[in-house]
């Protein structure tokens, strides 16, 4: 999170790396390195293999093989996943679930500094893909049920893990869409833990934000096409279908959609405001007031990231036009991605976007269309212990809500009634760690650090 996101007042509390000091530390470190050593890309790796590794563990620590369930499709043999069961000593307790996704984006030898799939430490950092995005996470709730099981006593609640691949590709089989749909008694929870929260800290390790995710937007993409009879490009036409996707493209680049609240995304906004400065305050006590204040929404939306988190946004992201160099265009398609507002439907950004494209452009859907995202509210219950552990682990750190401008698997929950929180805990520097990008890092300190949180969120969430 950038601008006033990663502003906001806090203690200083710099962070040195270290080594796993205690022998739970290396217990865990072993099951972090097999999970980020284990390609799990689409292409080339197998979300599979990384789930039995899981299972494996799971049944050496005590776990029944009832309680484990590996799944898979035929059609999709590499995109497997696992789900845990810890069961409760209270069946009238509703269990909480503990998601993350095994899979990750793509990473080229060749472009990467070091070994994308060997888990180097350099410098108070761990180093490879999925070191954060979503292996971080992943291993920390495997090694929870693995420590909680080990502990002897059953916890008062029901714990359950799902683990899954497909999140990080739109057309990817997804096995978090495949659990809800399929085996929902496997999953099914009063809440759900995911990723979407976590911490940012400066490039001195000093922690600046710590945040819950409560919300997020829906991902969708929409092709705009323009087709033309082509010709020879000796004799130019005035209908050319580049020119006509060109201005398409355009008129989605200079418009806003307009700027809405929910409760996460009000509660943000009051609470970062005293960090910004006295005309962003202002603008920020306006446009809360009304969300229809032009002008103070031009002024918040200086800040990208306050920008995102107020509406829908819409940019383009690929191209394709022409079929020869020497040949009038007789198609030309934009991919246009669109991060849609929880209450905001697939079908009314179409329209939207296809008035702005005009007569001569056609706008569509792309598959799969995902479901309308349902924002969960700020339950106490849920919050409550985040905050009081907050204070243990990070004193002087305040706890924001904040919805998430991109998307996670929670968005396949809220159909079913299940609130999703993005969990905090998890701290990674200001320009993200290099997450989806190159040499993709976490700290040392960060990740001990949050698997000691998590572990005790999850400890007050089971009894």
């Amino acid at each position: 999170m950038r601008g006033w996101m990663l502003g906001m007042a806090a203690a200083a509390m710099p962070c040195v790396a270290h080594a796993q000091a205690r022998p739970d530390q290396q217990a865990f470190f072993g099951l972090y390195k097999e999970l980020v050593e284990t390609d799990t890309t689409l292409s080339a790796g197998s979300c599979t293999q990384a789930a039995a590794q899981i299972g494996a563990r799971l049944k050496a620590a005590g776990f029944a093989d009832a309680d484990i369930v590996p799944f898979s499709v035929p059609e999709h043999p590499k995109e497997g996943g696992i789900v845990a069961v810890l069961k409760g000593a209270d069946a009238q307790a509703k269990p909480v679930l503990l998601l993350g996704h095994l899979d990750v984006v793509e990473a080229k030898r060749a472009d990467w500094a070091r070994d994308p799939f060997k888990l180097v430490e350099e410098d108070g950092y761990y180093y490879a893909r999925g070191t954060v995005d979503d292996k971080a996470m992943a291993a920390v709730w495997a090694d929870t049920l693995i420590r909680l099981k080990q502990a002897g006593k059953p916890p008062r609640r029901t714990i359950k893990l799902a683990l899954t691949c497909g999140e990080e590709t739109t057309f990817a089989w997804n096995g978090a869409q495949w659990l809800v749909a399929n085996r929902r008694d496997l999953i099914d929870a009063e809440f759900a833990l995911n990723e979407g929260g976590g911490g940012r800290t400066e490039q001195d390790g000093t922690r600046k934000l710590l945040a819950v995710q409560v919300g997020e937007k829906a991902a969708q993409n929409y092709t705009l096409t323009a087709t033309n009879a082509g010709g020879h490009s000796s004799v130019p036409k005035p209908d050319n279908a580049i020119y006509e996707l060109a201005d398409a493209v355009k008129a989605v680049q200079g418009y806003d959609f307009p700027a809405r609240f929910t409760d996460t995304t009000r509660a943000f906004f009051k609470a970062s405001a005293a960090t910004m400065p006295p005309q962003a305050q202002e603008a920020v006590a306006r446009l809360l007031a009304n969300p229809q204040d032009a002008q103070a929404d031009a002024i918040v939306s200086r800040d990208a990231t306050l920008h995102s988190t107020l509406r829908t946004t819409c940019v383009a992201t690929l191209l394709n036009a022409g079929h020869a160099e020497n040949a009038l265009p007789q198609k030309a398609a934009a991919n246009v991605n669109c991060r849609i507002f929880p209450g905001e439907t697939v079908d009314a950004t179409l329209a939207q976007l296809q008035r702005l494209a005009g007569p001569k452009v056609k706008v569509t859907a792309n598959q799969p269309v995902r479901p309308t995202a349902v924002p969960p509210t700020l339950d106490p219950k849920i919050i409550g212990p985040m905050k009081a552990l907050a204070a243990k682990h990070f004193p002087g750190l305040p706890l924001v809500p904040l919805m998430s401008t991109g998307a996670t698997d929670g968005v396949f929950f809220g159909g079913i009634g299940m609130p999703v929180y993005g969990a905090p805990g998890i701290f990674i520097d200001k320009d993200m760690g290099g997450i989806h990008g190159l040499n993709e890092r976490i700290r040392v300190k960060s990740l001990y650090d949050g698997r000691d949180y998590l572990f005790d969120l999850v400890k007050a969430y089971a009894g």
